[in-house]
Protein backbone atom coordinates (compact mmCIF):
# COMPACT_ATOMS: atom_id res chain seq x y z
CA UNK A 1 0.00 0.00 0.00
CA UNK A 2 1.06 3.56 -0.65
CA UNK A 3 0.16 6.95 0.76
CA UNK A 4 -1.05 9.48 -1.79
CA UNK A 5 -1.76 13.17 -1.93
CA UNK A 6 -5.35 13.54 -0.68
CA UNK A 7 -8.08 12.91 -3.25
CA UNK A 8 -11.64 14.11 -2.63
CA UNK A 9 -14.53 11.83 -3.55
CA UNK A 10 -18.28 11.81 -3.03
CA UNK A 11 -20.01 8.75 -1.54
CA UNK A 12 -23.68 8.59 -0.55
CA UNK A 13 -23.98 12.35 -0.26
CA UNK A 14 -20.82 12.77 1.81
CA UNK A 15 -17.41 14.11 0.90
CA UNK A 16 -14.61 11.64 1.68
CA UNK A 17 -10.85 11.98 1.39
CA UNK A 18 -8.66 9.14 0.15
CA UNK A 19 -5.06 9.13 1.36
CA UNK A 20 -4.13 5.46 0.85
CA UNK A 21 -3.74 3.57 -2.42
CA UNK A 22 -3.87 -0.21 -2.59
CA UNK A 23 -3.28 -2.37 -5.64
CA UNK A 24 -3.81 -6.14 -6.05
CA UNK A 25 -3.08 -8.32 -9.08
CA UNK A 26 -6.27 -10.25 -9.86
CA UNK A 27 -5.60 -11.89 -13.19
CA UNK A 28 -4.34 -11.52 -16.70
CA UNK A 29 -2.78 -13.55 -19.43
CA UNK A 30 0.90 -14.51 -19.33
CA UNK A 31 3.05 -12.52 -21.77
CA UNK A 32 0.06 -10.36 -22.76
CA UNK A 33 -1.66 -8.42 -19.93
CA UNK A 34 -2.26 -8.09 -16.22
CA UNK A 35 -5.44 -7.06 -14.42
CA UNK A 36 -5.36 -5.22 -11.09
CA UNK A 37 -7.96 -4.25 -8.51
CA UNK A 38 -7.28 -0.87 -6.96
CA UNK A 39 -8.82 0.87 -3.97
CA UNK A 40 -8.43 4.42 -2.74
CA UNK A 41 -8.91 4.34 1.03
CA UNK A 42 -9.49 6.88 3.76
CA UNK A 43 -7.48 6.92 7.00
CA UNK A 44 -9.90 4.36 8.53
CA UNK A 45 -9.45 1.97 5.57
CA UNK A 46 -12.88 2.83 4.20
CA UNK A 47 -13.11 2.51 0.41
CA UNK A 48 -13.54 5.90 -1.28
CA UNK A 49 -13.16 4.61 -4.84
CA UNK A 50 -12.22 1.30 -6.46
CA UNK A 51 -12.10 -0.49 -9.76
CA UNK A 52 -10.06 -2.65 -12.12
CA UNK A 53 -7.13 -1.69 -14.32
CA UNK A 54 -5.69 -3.58 -17.29
CA UNK A 55 -1.97 -3.27 -18.01
CA UNK A 56 -1.26 -4.16 -21.64
CA UNK A 57 1.17 -3.50 -24.47
CA UNK A 58 4.39 -1.60 -23.77
CA UNK A 59 3.43 -0.98 -20.13
CA UNK A 60 3.03 -4.73 -19.54
CA UNK A 61 6.29 -5.54 -21.36
CA UNK A 62 8.17 -3.00 -19.21
CA UNK A 63 6.78 -4.38 -15.94
CA UNK A 64 9.22 -7.26 -15.54
CA UNK A 65 9.35 -8.40 -11.91
CA UNK A 66 9.32 -4.96 -10.26
CA UNK A 67 6.07 -4.53 -8.33
CA UNK A 68 6.87 -0.86 -7.64
CA UNK A 69 6.48 -0.37 -11.40
CA UNK A 70 2.85 -1.54 -11.15
CA UNK A 71 2.14 1.15 -8.53
CA UNK A 72 3.96 3.81 -10.57
CA UNK A 73 2.15 2.83 -13.76
CA UNK A 74 -1.30 2.77 -12.15
CA UNK A 75 -0.74 6.14 -10.42
CA UNK A 76 0.48 7.79 -13.64
CA UNK A 77 -1.47 10.68 -15.22
CA UNK A 78 -2.56 8.39 -18.06
CA UNK A 79 -4.17 5.89 -15.67
CA UNK A 80 -5.40 7.13 -12.23
CA UNK A 81 -3.53 10.44 -11.97
CA UNK A 82 -2.43 9.99 -8.34
CA UNK A 83 0.62 11.37 -6.57
CA UNK A 84 2.32 8.70 -4.49
CA UNK A 85 4.08 10.27 -1.52
CA UNK A 86 5.39 7.17 0.25
CA UNK A 87 4.81 3.68 1.55
CA UNK A 88 1.84 3.20 3.85
CA UNK A 89 2.88 2.48 7.42
CA UNK A 90 -0.02 1.33 9.60
CA UNK A 91 -0.47 3.18 12.89
CA UNK A 92 0.91 1.49 15.98
CA UNK A 93 -1.82 0.84 18.55
CA UNK A 94 -1.48 2.73 21.78
CA UNK A 95 -0.07 0.54 24.54
CA UNK A 96 -2.55 -0.08 27.34
CA UNK A 97 -1.08 -0.46 30.78
CA UNK A 98 -3.02 -2.65 33.21
CA UNK A 99 -1.99 -2.04 36.81
CA UNK A 100 -0.45 -5.05 38.55
CA UNK A 101 -3.10 -4.79 41.29
CA UNK A 102 -5.86 -5.30 38.73
CA UNK A 103 -4.16 -8.34 37.22
CA UNK A 104 -3.48 -9.82 40.66
CA UNK A 105 -7.10 -9.21 41.68
CA UNK A 106 -8.40 -11.02 38.59
CA UNK A 107 -6.02 -13.92 39.09
CA UNK A 108 -6.92 -14.20 42.76
CA UNK A 109 -10.61 -14.51 41.86
CA UNK A 110 -9.99 -17.47 39.56
CA UNK A 111 -10.26 -20.92 41.01
CA UNK A 112 -7.84 -23.53 39.73
CA UNK A 113 -10.67 -26.04 39.22
CA UNK A 114 -13.21 -23.64 37.61
CA UNK A 115 -14.52 -24.63 34.16
CA UNK A 116 -13.38 -22.28 31.39
CA UNK A 117 -16.92 -21.04 30.62
CA UNK A 118 -17.31 -20.00 34.25
CA UNK A 119 -13.99 -18.15 34.17
CA UNK A 120 -14.83 -16.33 30.94
CA UNK A 121 -18.32 -15.21 32.04
CA UNK A 122 -17.13 -13.84 35.37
Amino acid sequence: MKTISPIQSWINGKSVTATIFNLYPIGGELFKCARFYYALLDENMGVCASGNLDMTGEAYQAWGNNDEYAYTWSASPEVLNLTIIGDYVPPVPEKVEIPAETINSILADLRQDAPIDEIVTE
